[in-house]
């Protein structure tokens, strides 16, 4: 006999987290090994348990489930991530999907859909609740629409602003391209750090490139005005 799927299951509200963890821990191949109440306290779970998979609430109070997500999948590429939340919008969607997560379902789901869920991201296959799953297939037939704009948590702005970093723009250069003032640079650039949880410029360049953000030249790096 194969032995059980383990599953670390995140939410902050107890009883939801309660009684999520007892359905999946009824059925016989699924075994609860951790209940985490936010995103920080996930991400060290999933580090110290290794979880096969992380059923991942997405509003947290101290880290959200995108940037808890990101995080465990970065640290340990074989966790599987199913969301569960009750956000479905394109921009928490795709969000998530840029995060890593394998899965999207909401909270009005059947426990025994969720149980099938947990099995099914488990074997690496891409779950999501049906009406999604019908926007996503709307979504990636329409040749009309433009590329899924990346880092949803930043203002169009404070995009812009990235993306002329990534492109190796000095905060000098940024003010000139934009016409803004070295102050107002020096304030976008702080808030971008904040919300991408980076520590400094060149973290936020890396995640920037990643995302397909910058010139294809390949001068990044550059910190010239």
């Amino acid at each position: 006999m194969p032995p059980a799927l383990r599953a670390l299951v995140v939410d902050d509200h107890p009883l939801f987290r309660y009684g999520l963890a007892a359905a999946l821990a009824a059925a016989s191949d699924l075994e609860v090994v951790g209940e985490a109440s936010g995103g920080t306290m996930a991400v060290e779970m999933a580090a110290a348990l290794h979880p096969d998979v992380v059923v991942m609430d997405l509003n947290m109070p101290d880290l959200g489930g995108v940037e808890a997500t990101r995080r465990i999948v970065a640290h340990d590429p074989a966790v599987r991530v199913l969301v569960l939340t009750m956000f479905d919008d394109d921009d928490s969607v795709f969000a998530a999907m840029r995060a890593g997560a394998l899965g999207y379902l909401l909270k009005a789901a059947r426990p025994q859909q969720i149980v099938r869920a947990v099995r099914a991201v488990a074997e690496g296959e891409a779950i999501f609740s049906p009406g999604i799953a019908v926007r996503l297939l709307a979504y990636f037939g329409t040749t009309a629409k433009s590329k899924v704009e990346a880092f949803p948590e930043l203002t169009a702005r404070e995009r812009e602003v990235l993306r002329l970093m990534a492109d190796g723009r000095g905060n000098a250069a940024i003010a000139r391209v934009l016409v803004l003032s070295p102050k107002t640079v020096r304030n976008h650039v702080s808030n971008i750090l904040r919300k991408l949880h980076v520590a400094d410029r060149a973290q936020a360049v890396s995640r920037a490139k990643e995302a397909g953000l910058g010139d294809e030249s390949g001068h990044i790096g550059t910190t010239g005005p």
